[in-house]
């Protein structure tokens, strides 16, 4: 790895999950997932964001897969993250077939989510993912009727929109200038 980058791993009673994470890559994947579907979805994700990703999801069923590969992929995006100015916000939208999806998100650590999608494991996963990254996230159903298009299109746009809100800026880009949080 290089850039800005991050390895975390997440072992509970119920999964074992493994993220290695590049934001700063051109978008390569290898991903070893027990569900299909989101092994695809995550791999569009790496492919937009043109984050390289190495990830392996394994454990007891769907809901606890989706909800901890979400936290790890957010805790690493968070770790991979290095303190430099960002653009901070993007918006994205996608069409794919019959479904338009729009993406606009801030990296702004105030983590909130509303997010149109048809599928609640992966409302789920958007939404535990922005909140362990700290993201303001919107994820908006322009149209469409098929679920697998609204879906696909949404981790299309938000790939897309995570790429620009990454790209580093010579000064930060906020009226408070910099916030720190101590503990």
């Amino acid at each position: 790895m290089t850039g800005r980058a991050a390895k975390v791993e997440r072992r509970t009673r119920e999964t074992q999950i493994s993220v290695e994470l590049d934001i700063d890559g051109t978008g390569k994947f290898d991903v070893e997932c027990d569900i299909q579907f989101l092994k695809h979805m995550v791999e569009t994700l790496a492919r937009y964001a043109s984050f390289d990703l190495v990830l392996k999801a394994h454990g007891d069923n769907d809901h606890h897969i989706i909800e901890d590969v979400a936290i790890t992929l957010g805790k690493a995006f968070t770790e991979a993250m290095d303190g430099r100015p960002i653009e901070r916000m993007a918006t994205s939208t996608v069409v794919m077939d019959d479904a338009m999806v729009t993406t606009s998100l801030d990296l702004v650590d105030r983590p909130y989510t509303d997010v149109d999608c048809p599928d609640p494991l992966y409302l789920h996963f958007m939404r535990s993912f922005a909140m362990t990254a700290g993201i303001t996230l919107h994820i908006l159903k322009v149209r469409g009727f098929d679920d697998h298009h609204i879906v696909e299109a949404g981790f299309k746009s938000m790939g897309r929109a995570l790429k620009e809100a990454v790209k580093v800026r010579d000064t930060e880009l906020s009226t408070k200038d910099r916030a720190e949080v101590r503990v």
